[in-house]
């Protein structure tokens, strides 16, 4: 059975696209088959971060509507050959999803041997984001280390635990605190709350701290998911998620800030 990941969060920009890309990427990089699908209809960016924009010609609701079949609209991508991407329609209103038509979707990837199929969810409570997480299995939530985004989170929680389809069952999705934009630095000064107290207000345990880079950018503006630069630590910090996820142990790195030595310290470096 293939395992379904919704990426999700209350607040939008907080960096779920490039999360679902870079799990997808990572997941992928494992040896697994995985599907990736865009569930952000009238906006899509999954493909541009997955670098494949030019080759989108059927997208999701393409699929759902019986315009196109599922072979047609699956975007394979071109550094793994066992990861596809199922792109968002840009011209479609929100309500051209449907329950049964995600469903299906869902059962003839599984059918076709999928391991992994990765949600790439709208920010909120609409449509489109109780679709991307109504069949999952786990959910990684993903939360800036803020007040407002962690407050926002709290409500997405809220919907996993009662509007899913394993809460119908009487089962739990298995969720996942996924921290981007972490300075450590900025904890330490009180700016921004750190990884022990968003883990507390939310009752979620860590499965990954994304730090504070320019990378994230760069790497989304080439098409290139940032999971994909194992220089960067941000690269570095997903390829972790990555390997929790799939049940490894890590330690938890980006954490703590560096420490001035005694000459960086006298010569204000």
């Amino acid at each position: 059975m293939a395992e379904i990941i919704v990426v999700t969060s209350g607040k939008g920009g907080v960096g779920k696209t490039t999360t679902s890309a870079s799990l997808a990427c990572g997941l992928a990089r494992a040896g697994k088959k995985v599907a990736v699908i865009d569930f952000d209809v009238g906006l899509r960016n999954l493909d541009l971060i997955m670098g494949c924009e030019r080759r989108v010609v059927y997208d999701f609701v393409n699929v759902i509507q019986g315009e196109a079949s599922l072979k047609q609209a699956l975007i394979r991508d071109k550094r793994f050959e066992n990861l596809y991407v199922l792109a968002a329609s840009q011209t479609r209103d929100k309500d051209a999803l449907t329950k049964e038509g995600v469903e299906k979707v869902l059962k003839d990837l599984d059918a076709d041997g999928f391991e992994y199929i990765v949600c790439d969810s709208p920010a909120g409570i609409e449509k489109g984001a109780f679709l991307a997480m109504y069949f999952a299995d786990q959910a990684v939530v993903v939360v800036n280390p803020e007040v407002s985004s962690v407050r926002d989170s709290d409500r997405i929680l809220g919907l996993l635990a009662s509007k899913t389809r394993r809460a119908e069952n009487g089962e739990r999705v298995a969720e996942h605190l996924l921290l981007t934009r972490y300075s450590p630095s900025r904890v330490e000064t009180g700016e921004m709350l750190s990884v022990g107290d968003v883990e507390e207000v939310l009752g979620l345990k860590t499965i990954g701290v994304i730090p504070e880079s320019g990378d994230v950018l760069n790497a989304s503006n080439k098409g290139e998911p940032v999971i994909l630069d194992m220089e960067s630590p941000a690269g570095q910090a997903y390829d972790d998620a990555v390997a929790r996820l799939m049940g490894e142990q890590r330690p938890m790195r980006f954490t703590q800030a560096d420490k001035k030595g005694f000459f960086s310290k006298l010569f204000g470096g």
